[in-house]
């Protein structure tokens, strides 16, 4: 599911259990010391289907520890994202001279909790997502933007190094083509002397998930 709404510069490896041979790194099981059993079976996996990527690149495993604020910290020269939920892991990686961030980010289909859509949806987007609702009650639109908003972040904070808000950028959800833009509301990171203004991404809702995949194609100098 993941590699259809990847770019073809990028590999996805995907999980629908948790194997049971899983092989960790000393340093990453130090960091699970105190992790209770589910959280161990998702970073395990998580880091599975990574090791596996990093493999379809032509690249040896390594241990894939958490970075600032959680991000998983990545060989030299690779770029990469890794999701997990209920019933599902995955992880999309690409060479860092194709992509310079990508993010993805999967989430069990149906309405988020009570408060939540308030707390991540900006005012201007509140009429688009409702008239999405009405119009398609079929799809999980506010899981989808809220899936979205995870992937954006994902690949932000590798550039930018610091944090992203639900309501600093807002996404357009495109729902004839299974894409979606996102227009940064704050100074984005600067790339080759650029800054970067918005993030383009592309979504599938499948089998009972919601996937999405956010993209920044490397500089070209």
């Amino acid at each position: 599911m993941l590699d259809e709404i990847v770019p073809p510069q990028a590999v996805a490896v995907e999980a629908f259990g948790d194997p049971p041979d899983v092989q960790l790194y000393p340093e990453e099981e130090a960091v699970l010391r105190k992790a209770v059993p589910s959280r161990r079976r998702e970073f395990g996996t998580g880091r599975w289907c990574a090791r596996q990527a990093l493999a379809k690149l032509g690249l040896p495993p390594a241990p894939i520890l958490p970075g600032p604020r959680g991000a998983p910290a990545w060989p030299a020269g690779v770029v990469g994202s890794i999701t997990h939920c209920a019933g599902y892991r995955a992880a999309a990686l690409a060479h860092s001279s194709d992509i310079a961030a990508i993010g993805v980010d999967a989430e069990p289909e149906g309405p988020l909790p009570d408060g939540v859509r308030d707390m991540i949806t900006s005012q201007q987007e509140m009429p688009v997502l409702a008239a999405l609702m009405a119009a398609a009650p079929g799809t999980s639109w506010d899981k989808l933007l809220f899936s979205a908003k995870e992937s954006v972040y994902k690949a932000w904070f590798p550039l930018a190094q610091r944090w992203l808000g639900f309501k600093d950028a807002a996404v357009s959800i495109n729902p004839d083509d299974g894409t979606f833009t996102v227009r940064l509301l704050v100074p984005g990171p600067v790339l080759a002397g650029r800054e970067l203004t918005g993030f383009s991404g592309r979504w599938l809702a499948r089998d009972g998930l919601v996937i999405t995949s956010v993209a920044v194609p490397a500089a070209r100098v």
